[in-house]
């Protein structure tokens, strides 16, 4: 189990690295130059030389590359006497910074990856991030509650009750559920059960999870502007929960041992929840997973139809500014949370069946 755990992350390490040399080549070659757009009408020779100096787009592509690499790694090189190197160990650049040993001029280092800062705000991308971080976290994991759920709970009545009225009404639904755009479904949930319906529902079209209070006793929690982008997000996943409960469980309740257990006499309760649904679960949580890290990156046109504060609104904030360390940043973000989510998952696949581990 060991080495399967070591040759997944290894695999991991692979797939970030390849994510963060696209980025980088990807944002290097846009046009505009991040000098200008900071300094906006002011920007004269030296001031545009001198930022990007800061910067470091004054080196050679490829040092470019290697300096984005040493500032993203957790152990870094950095030099500790030359406050004019884009190397040297800055505190206000470096957080948590861990010296591990010190040869002449340069220091090997344990810290925080730094994603840079932000063109427009100043501020560095990770604080950010870390603000939008929770409200996207909460959304992404109420959707796939919701969607998990009630997936698994009509999958199995569904199998149970085999060519039905409702086996055969899920599959139009998950079918229609499915197909149908986030940005659409956002836009109709909004205008139906906050438009429409808002006097009945008592739901709002926009609102995060935190509102103000009008009378100025500062912010509060509004759980209830959770409702609708929980829902619009977890559509798409609920309707694939269903079907790979359905199909895996009728795959399942075709086997020799779920006979045997009937024939044991056991209830059928029991038959469908200790044999047949754990065993039907593999394909679900492998899909599930993917789910969900899909959702913590796609979760952006919901934010921002519902004017939810989270990762979403800041990537659609920065591509509208053309704030790009804040856009590589959120992509990077999103891609370790969608790496490690499927580690995770395979660590989790491989403990429910040890074939995969083989």
């Amino acid at each position: 189990m060991h080495h399967y755990i070591l040759k997944r992350l290894f695999y991991g390490l692979l797939v970030m690295f390849g994510v963060i040399t696209i980025v980088f080549l990807l944002f290097n070659v846009l046009p505009g130059d991040p000098a200008r757009m900071m300094l906006g009408q002011r920007a004269d020779i030296a001031s545009v030389e001198a930022i990007n100096k800061d910067l470091g787009r004054d080196k050679p592509m490829l040092l470019q590359y290697f300096n984005y690499l040493n500032d993203l790694s957790p152990v870094s090189i950095h030099n500790t006497d030359d406050p004019k190197s884009y190397w040297y160990l800055d505190s206000t650049k470096y957080s948590s910074c861990v010296r591990l040993f010190k040869i002449g001029h340069v220091a090997i280092v344990i810290k925080a990856p730094y994603l840079r800062r932000s063109y427009q705000s100043k501020r560095k991308v990770s604080e950010i991030l870390y603000e939008a971080f929770p409200n996207t976290f909460i959304l992404a994991t109420a959707s796939i509650g919701f969607a998990l759920i009630l997936g698994i709970f009509i999958g199995v009545i569904c199998a149970v009750k085999k060519n039905s009225f409702i086996d055969k009404l899920s599959l139009v639904l998950s079918v229609f559920g499915m197909s149908l755009p986030s940005f659409f479904a956002a836009i109709l949930a909004a205008w139906i059960f906050a438009y429409l319906l808002g006097s009945i529902t008592g739901l709002n079209m926009f609102g995060s999870l935190y509102s103000v209070d009008n009378f100025g006793n500062g912010e509060y929690l509004s759980l209830k502007n959770l409702i609708l982008p929980a829902f619009t997000l977890g559509i798409r996943p609920l309707a694939i929960v269903v079907e790979l409960t359905r199909n895996s469980m009728l795959e399942v309740l075709s086997q020799d041992y779920i006979r045997t257990a009937k024939a044991k006499g056991l209830s059928y309760y029991k038959v469908i929840t200790k044999h047949a649904l754990k065993n039907a679960m593999n394909p679900v949580v492998t899909a599930i997973s993917g789910w969900f890290a899909s959702l913590m990156a796609g979760a952006v046109f919901i934010e921002y139809v519902f004017n939810w504060k989270g990762v979403g609104v800041v990537i659609v904030d920065a591509l509208e500014k053309y704030d790009f360390p804040v856009v590589m940043g959120a992509v990077l973000f999103v891609s370790v949370i969608l790496v490690f989510i499927n580690i995770f998952v395979d660590i989790i696949y491989g403990q429910l069946d040890p074939k995969v581990r083989i």
